[in-house]
Formats: C-alpha cells, structure tokens, sequence
C-alpha cells in the first residue's frame, strides 16, 4: 500500500554513530504499528527519517519515537474519561481539552483565521500546507454526481443529495479501489469539490441555465464560494464567505464523533474512500448529529420573528423537547468553535439579530452555545434554509472523515471489530 524502503535495512547492520537511532521494524516494534505506519507518520509530519548508513533503508531518533509513543499512551485524559466500555482509538489528528480544539496540535480557531479551507484540508491529510491550493473535480465525476442528484425529487433534503453524489462519483471512477496513500489524496482533493458542485445553484442567479450551472461566485472564493451559491440565493459579500470557510475549517474534525467512528470502521475494513464518506453521511443523518444545527437555525429563525428568545425557548421546553444549539459532552463550557464563530459573526450585520437572539437564548436556558447555534446563526443570516447547516457540515468534514480514513489504512486491518455480549436465550432451543 505505501512505499517502505528496502527490507534489507534490518540485516545491514547501524553504523557506532547511529547507535542511538531506530531501524524501521524496531520504530514499528516501539510503536506497535506496521512499518508502513511509520512512514505515514513520517509524510504526516509526527516523526523524521534519515537514510542509514549506505543508503539501505532509513533510522530514526530513539527520543522522538518514544515521544510518540508516550502522547499515544496518553489518555484522552487530556480531554475527558472515556464513557465506560468506549472504544479508544490512537490517532494522531484531533485533541480536544476543556476549552479548545486542535487539529495536529494547531488550534482550531488560529487556522481558521490564518488559512482558507482547502489549505486546511490538505494539511490535515498530509502535514505539509500547500499556499492558495485549489480542488478541481474531473468532468466525468463531477458529471456522474450531477445525474444523481439532479433525479432525486425536488423536496429531499441536500444532504440525500450528497449521498447519492457520493455513491455516483464512486462508480463512475474506475481507481477508487487504490488505497495507496497518494491515491487517495487524490480522491479526496477531486471528491470535495465534486460533493459541492453536484448541489443546484439557488435563486435567481442561476435562472435561464442548467439547475447545476456555474456559481455566481468568484473563482478565488475557492470550495466555500462554491458552496454559498448553492445554498443562498443572496449575493455574497467577501467577508461572508470568509466567514463561511472559517466555520468549514472549524468543523474539519472532532475527534471520534459518530460519523467519523462510522468512517474508520468502513476504511478499518479496507473500504475505498467513496464508501467511507458514505458510511460517515449515513451516520451523520440523525438528529442528534449533523442535523442538529437545523434545529437552532429554525429556534433563532422564530425567536427574531417573535422578538423574543424567552418566548421561543419556553415553547420548546413545554413541547418536551431540549433547546437544541446548546450544551455539548465534551465541553464543560461554551463550545470554543462556537465563541470563535461568534466573534466573526458579530462583524457582519446581516447576522446582527440572529447573534443577539442566539446570546439570549443561552442566557435564557443558562447553558453555554456550541457551534451548532452558531452555525444557526451563520445559515439564519446568509438567507439559507434551516438545512444549510447540516451541507456545510457535510462537506467540511469529509475531510476529516479522509484523514481519520488515511490513518486507518495504515493501522491493521478489521481491528475495530467489538466482541458483542450475548444477552439472549441460552442453547440449544427448538425450532420455531
């Protein structure tokens, strides 16, 4: 699957002066990982290589591996106790604490602010930042996804869109069984802007052409430009659709939410990456997921008509329902994607009354917002439908749900197959 230098390198002995550094099977042995592994760590950035002496493979710093070795071992204490009988997965792409998130060990919100989602994406996958990258889709898929969704009735929601996007895209692209690593990026940079481009453009904008014709926005606004047009017919100000990227960066990955567990137990069984991202929407179509921002995008919509958050959340709690946009397991406060994505927000007026509505709505229910609630906010002032939030969700974090793929491809395979706990009548039994 990925490239691992000559196998000789073990039996061709260390040099006196690398006596202090690793062969590749004994880093792998150290690590409890497969030699590939460890050159995906190496692409990724977690770890440095050199040749060995005479060229026959590659050694690796002793201190440096067990440094790895130690912040795998560290529990997600760092984060919070795992739920008993939690499956716990070592991965190298997201740490959450109490009052941040960090992609790599970069905090969330700094690369929202300094870099556009594309650059972010690829760093995720690959630990190198490529300035200004673009993703392109390939005609034939792009053309495939179209098809699909274009069948699909006209009141089904974006996200049944996507789904059945993805599942074109696959069939239509003969390599999407090649799980070498560069193969796989390769997918996943075409993939993503397939995703967005198989959504109809709304509005006026796009009328007297195709349902699927260009965008009206610019061509440096890059994968969030695209996805504006099709979800607003409004005419985007530069700075909202900055705003819109920074949320799609923010909502890249978060650790093992349940689409992404979804996602690494596809690719565990060496599913291609179109399966994966097809098993991460299948879970992320649930209300207590992905769909979660349409709630308090709908709460903040009826609370600015009604102008009154009090009223709108008194209503919900007399239904027998939670107010949703708040609260969140892992954070014990206010969801830091959330307090980032409400300082950008405050910058544009259009988000003005929905801002405030959102502030008073957890001042009301005296529990802090999570990014659902901004993204409510965000969707409620771009003119979006209640939806919208869970298509951007979508397509920002399939690039999270690639990475997670990317690090299980190297991990062994089937290993995230749980012994199920038989609870039923004892055997043997007649037939029924």
């Amino acid at each position: 699957m990925y490239r691992v230098d000559g196998v000789s390198e073990e039996s061709s002995g260390v040099g006196p002066h690398e006596q202090s550094r690793l062969t590749t099977r004994q880093t792998a042995e150290r690590l409890g990982v497969k030699p590939e592994t460890v050159y995906a760590y190496v692409s990724r950035g977690l770890l440095t290589s050199r040749k060995s002496a005479g060229g026959r493979g590659s050694t690796f710093d002793a201190d440096e591996v067990d440094a790895l070795v130690r912040a795998a071992r560290r529990p997600a204490a760092a984060v919070r106790e795992a739920a008993p009988g939690a499956v716990s997965v070592r991965s190298g792409i997201t740490l959450i604490e109490a009052d941040a998130c960090y992609f790599r060990g970069v905090d969330a919100r700094q690369l929202a602010a300094a870099r556009g989602f594309e650059e972010s994406a690829d760093w995720l996958w690959t630990g190198h930042v490529t300035p200004g990258v673009r993703f392109a889709a390939p005609p034939p898929l792009l053309d495939a996804a179209r098809a699909a969704s274009g069948a699909l009735p006209a009141h089904c929601a974006v996200t049944d869109r996507l789904r059945a996007a993805v599942v074109a895209a696959a069939v239509a692209d003969p390599l999407r069984f090649d799980l070498a690593e560069e193969s796989v990026l390769g997918r996943a940079r075409e993939l993503l802007p397939v995703l967005v481009g198989a959504l109809p453009t709304r509005g006026a904008h796009a009328a007297g052409s195709a349902p699927h014709a260009g965008t009206h926005a610019a061509p440096q606004d890059g994968l969030a430009g695209a996805l504006w047009a099709r979800l607003t017919a409004r005419r985007p100000s530069e700075a909202f659709v900055r705003t819109l990227e920074r949320a799609m960066v923010l909502l890249l990955d978060h650790d093992l939410a349940a689409s992404t567990l979804a996602a690494r137990v596809a690719a565990s069984a060496r599913a291609h990456p179109y399966a994966v991202v097809s098993a991460a929407l299948g879970a992320l179509d649930a209300p207590l997921h992905g769909a979660a921002s349409a709630g308090a995008h709908r709460l903040l919509a009826e609370a600015v008509e009604r102008g009154s958050a009090t009223a709108a959340v008194a209503d919900v709690l007399r239904s027998g329902r939670r107010v949703p946009g708040l609260g969140h397991s892992v954070y014990p406060g206010e969801d830091p994607r959330a307090r980032a994505l409400f300082g950008w927000l405050a910058e544009l007026p259009a988000c003005a009354p929905a801002l405030e509505a959102a502030h008073e709505v957890a001042a009301t229910a005296g529990r802090p917002a999570n990014v659902d609630l901004a993204l409510g906010v965000l969707t409620l002032g771009a003119g979006m439908d209640a939806e919208a939030g869970e298509a951007v969700f979508a397509v920002a974090r399939t690039a999270g749900w690639i990475a997670h793929a990317l690090e299980e491809y190297g991990e062994r395979p089937l290993r995230l197959r749980p012994a199920g706990h038989y609870t039923g009548p004892r055997p043997p039994r007649p037939v029924p």
